[in-house]
Order: structure tokens, then sequence, then C-alpha cells
């Protein structure tokens, strides 16, 4: 495992989950037209794609069941267009950031950490990361505050491309990979929150199927190979997100690992 590129997912997660934490950018997105969460979920990380059906968006997400993509995409695109969702939420984010962040961001140390951040966001390769790509694709904002949210999800793109290639290479489905990680926190699949709305016999199905792939044992937990399965799994993501934090100087790491820490504990305690 990649220590240092686990430390700045720690540290950069909680700016990349703004427009999930906070309300700000669910109501610049409502603004547009939106009536309901997912519309804006699916509308807000999918604009950087522009006008894809909904298999090109299933297939880059990965772990959504099927049909879900389909109810959002297009339709979405009935209300806003990708430029105004992409709009929408950076002004969002960019909001709730600086409500919870406060004075700080007006700092000269805040600018230097943002552009530290934007230096590894924007210094990696894209060949195979196609969401990091597509964000990628974007203008740069002039705003330090934005260009922080940005550089956050750039970075949370690129792991998450990584960690699909992960997954893909142990076997693991969109659907298991959530089964994966509840039963990894102790935690019922049908309690967890991305697929907990899912009817019970498809749950079922997914843990039939893993436990015939011997994942889960008898008991209805992660085997010893499910466990070594999901250790595999974290490590190579974490190995392939470093990449971008090898762009900057050992001394520009721990800069940047320094000045994020009470960025990420204020932002976690914002989210409590």
């Amino acid at each position: 495992m990649n220590l240092m590129a686990r430390r700045m997912f720690e540290l950069v997660e909680p700016i990349g989950l703004i427009p999930y934490s906070a309300d700000d950018p669910n109501e610049t997105m409502f603004a547009l037209g939106f009536t309901n969460y997912w519309d804006t979920y699916f509308a807000g990380r999918a604009a950087p794609l522009g006008l894809v059906p909904a298999a090109v968006v299933d297939a880059l997400f990965y772990n959504f069941a099927p049909g879900e993509v389909a109810r959002h995409i297009p339709k979405v695109w009935r209300t806003t267009t990708p430029e105004a969702a992409i709009a929408a939420r950076r002004a969002g984010c960019a909001k709730a950031l600086r409500r919870i962040l406060g004075a700080r961001v007006d700092d000269a140390a805040f600018a230097r950490t943002t552009e530290l951040l934007l230096k590894a966001a924007t210094g990696a390769p894209y060949e195979g990361r196609p969401m990091y790509a597509a964000l990628r694709s974007l203008p740069i904002p002039d705003d330090v505050v934005t260009r922080l949210f940005h550089a956050a999800s750039l970075l949370r793109e690129h792991r998450g491309d990584g960690h699909i290639a992960a997954l893909i290479s142990e076997g693991v489905g969109g659907l298991e990979a959530h089964v994966l990680l509840a039963l990894d926190m102790d935690m019922p699949a049908e309690k967890f929150g991305r697929i907990h709305h899912l009817p019970a016999a498809q749950i079922e199905a997914v843990v039939d199927a893993m436990r015939d792939r011997g994942l889960i044992g008898g008991d209805g937990w992660l085997s010893a190979e499910g466990r070594a399965v999901k250790q595999r799994v974290e490590a190579l993501t974490d190995d392939l997100a470093a990449p971008p934090y090898e762009c900057l100087e050992p001394a520009e790491r721990d800069e940047l690992i320094a000045a994020l820490e009470p960025i990420a504990a204020a932002l976690i305690a914002a989210q409590g």
C-alpha cells in the first residue's frame, strides 16, 4: 500500500465530498429546476462528459444497479445543460467551503495550498482515466476556493478511475464492491447506504454469487479470501492514485499535508 497516497486520500476526500456532504451545492443545483437529489448527482458529476448516452455514464460510474443511471441520463439534460450544471455545482461547492472554512480562505497560505493541490491534480497522465480526463478538459476556475474544489475533484476522479481498474482486476462488479465495503465495515449489505434501497432479492443474488466465489462465508460475512480481495483492491487503488503526488517535490508534499490537515478536520467536523 502506498502510504503517501493513502494519507493524501484521507485529506483530499473531505473536500471532494462537498457536493454530497453540504446543502449549498444541492441548493444551487435545485435552482436550475431539479427536484430530487439523484438528478443533481448525475447532472453534476456527469456534466464534464457532455451529452453522452446512459450506457457511457453507467460504464464510467461503474457501481449503480442496472437501470438506475438510465432513470436520470439523459433526462437531466431536459432541465439544464452540462455547462450550467458545472457552473452551479462549482458555485454551490465554493459557497459551502467558504461557509465552513471562514476567513482562512482569504489567507496567502490558503492560496499556496490550493496551487500545490492543483499542481498535483493537473500533473498526472490521463490515459486510461476517462472521468479524470473529462474533468481535466474543463477550464481551471479563477476563484481560489473554486480552484481548491476543482483540484480535489480531479484527484477524486483520478483515484476513482484507478479504483475501478483495481476492482475489475479482481473480478469485483459494481454492486459487489458495495457489498464488499459494507461487510468489511461489519455492516449487513442490506443496510449499506448505496444499495439499501434495492430489492432484497437483488441484494441476495449479489451476496449469493459472492458466496459461490468464496468471498463470503456461510455466516454471511467476508471470508478470509474476501478480506484478502478487499485488501488487494485498496492497495492497488492507493498505488494507482500516487502519480499526481509524485509531481510534487518531497518538501512540497510535506507542506501540502500539513496545510490540508486543519482544512480536512474542519470539513469533517462540519459533516458531523
